[in-house]
C-alpha cells in the first residue's frame, strides 16, 4: 500500500504523534524516552511560548493501516528576523526504516516550507535552542541523555539519499571526574577570587535560586548565547516558563552561580543528575511508578549530565570560570559521581570544549543539523 500523509489535528491525533516514538524505541538500550506531559507541554499551541513567534504543523505517516513515522515543520519568525535567513525547521522526525516513508514525510514538510515563501529547511530543530536538536551520526551504541535526542543509524543515510547536506555539528564528550582536585589548583583558584572577588553563591532552595537569580541566569544566557548557531533572543513568558522548568528543580550540588564582590550574577552553570536508566525504567510516564525510578536518580545519581553553563564576557578571560568547574568537581566528588556527559557543543565552540582540557574525556558523539535548499 502506498504510504498516507495526515495532518495532526486533534488531541487524539497528537497522542499518536507523540506515541509513536515510545513504540519505535521499545527495548531500545540506548535510547531515552522523554516525558510524556514535556512532549504535550512543548508541542501544544496553547502551553508553549514559542509560539507567540512560531507557527508549527505536524503530520503522521501510515503504512498498511499503522503509523509508519512523524515529521513536525516549524516557522520561527524571529529566527529568520535575526539571521536573515529565509529557512524552515522540521523537527521531532521519526521513521521506520522505508524510503517511502522518510521520503513521504520530508516531501510534505518542504511542500509546506515552500507555501511559507522559504528558500530552504533545516533540522532536526526545535522551536528554540532550548529544544533538542540534531541528528545522532555517531555514538548510536552510546547510552542517550535526557536533553539530547537519539535515533537509529539508519536515520541520517535517509535524509542523504533525499538531498539533505551538513549545515552544523555539535559534539558530545563523557568526562571523568577525578579523585580528587589539585592542591595547586585550588591554590590558584583562591588567588584568582581574592584578587576579583569572584565567588560561588552558596544557595539553599529553589525558591531562594529563582527569586534571586531566575530572570539573570537567562538574561546572561541570551547574551553568552547570542552569536551560536540557531538561538533567538527569549520572550519574557518563555523565561518564566524555563525558571519553572529548569530552576524549579536543580540541586544545589550541581548547579553554581558565580557571583561578582556585589553578589551580582555573572556566570552559572546547570547540571543534574542523569535521568537516563530512571526514565527507561519508567518509559515516559510518572506514574503510577514513574516517580520513584526518578526521584531515586535524583537523590542518588549515577551520573551528571551538564546542560547550560555561561559567564560574562568580560570575565571569560580572568579565570573565574575554573572557580565554578572546580565546585562542581569537589561536589562530584563528593557524590560519589564518576563520569559526567555534556549536552551537544558547536563543533566550532572551543572556548566551552576548553572547559574539559584538564580533564580525562572522550568526543563519543556527534549529532549533525541538515539543510536543504528548496
Amino acid at each position: 500500500m502506498p504510504v498516507e500523509i495526515r495532518r495532526v489535528e486533534s488531541r487524539k491525533d497528537l497522542a499518536a504523534f507523540i506515541q509513536f516514538n515510545y513504540d519505535l524505541y521499545r527495548g531500545n538500550p540506548y535510547a531515552v524516552p522523554p516525558l510524556r506531559f514535556d512532549e504535550f507541554n512543548t508541542l501544544r499551541k496553547d502551553k508553549n511560548p514559542a509560539f507567540e513567534f512560531c507557527e508549527a504543523e505536524y503530520w503522521l505517516a501510515y503504512k498498511d493501516g499503522k503509523v509508519a513515522g512523524r515529521i513536525a515543520g516549524i516557522y520561527n519568525t524571529r529566527y529568520i528576523e535575526k539571521w536573515g535567513k529565509k529557512d524552515a525547521r522540521f523537527g521531532w522526525i521519526d521513521f521506520i526504516d522505508d524510503y517511502e516513508v522518510s521520503e513521504a514525510l520530508l516531501a510534505t514538510v518542504e511542500a509546506w516550507a515552500r507555501s511559507k515563501g522559504m528558500d530552504g529547511i533545516v533540522g532536526p530543530m526545535g522551536f528554540t535552542d532550548a529544544d533538542k536538536e540534531g541528528m545522532l551520526i555517531e555514538g548510536f551504541e552510546e547510552l542517550g541523555t535526557m536533553p539530547m535526542i537519539y535515533n537509529y543509524p539508519y536515520y541520517p543515510r535517509h535524509l542523504e539519499r533525499l538531498g539533505y547536506t551538513k549545515e552544523v555539528d555539535w559534539l558530545e564528550f563523557e568526562v571523568k571526574v577525578p579523585a580528587s582536585v589539585p592542591e595547586k589548583a585550588q591554590r590558584v583558584q583562591e588567588l584568582i577570587a581574592k584578587r576579583s572577588g569572584v565567588h560561588i553563591y552558596e544557595w539553599k532552595t529553589n525558591k531562594e535560586l529563582a527569586r534571586k537569580f531566575g530572570k539573570a541566569v537567562f538574561a546572561l544566557l541570551d547574551e553568552a548565547y547570542a552569536d551560536l548557531y540557531g538561538t533567538v533572543p527569549l520572550t519574557e513568558r518563555q523565561v518564566e516558563a524555563y525558571i519553572n522548568q529548569y530552576l524549579g528543580f536543580v540541586d544545589p550540588r550541581f548547579t553554581k552561580i558565580l557571583v561578582d564582590e556585589k553578589d551580582e550574577l555573572i556566570g552559572f552553570g546547570i547540571a543534574m543528575p542523569s535521568l537516563s536508566h530512571a526514565l527507561q525504567k519508567a518509559h515516559g510516564r510518572l506514574f503510577p511508578f514513574g516517580w520513584y525510578h526518578i526521584l531515586r536518580a535524583l537523590k542518588k545519581p549515577e551520573g551528571l549530565d551538564m546542560y547550560l553553563v555561561a559567564v560574562k564576557k568580560e570575565y571569560q578571560a580572568r579565570g573565574v570560570i575554573a572557580l565554578m568547574m572546580t565546585a562542581l568537581t569537589q561536589d562530584c566528588i563528593k557524590a560519589g559521581i564518576k563520569t559526567a556527559e555534556t549536552a551537544g557543543e558547536l563543533e566550532t565552540n572551543h572556548a566551552v570544549q576548553n572547559l574539559w582540557k584538564d580533564f580525562e574525556r572522550r568526543q563519543h558523539k556527534r549529532r549533525r543539523a541538515y539543510r536543504k535548499a528548496l
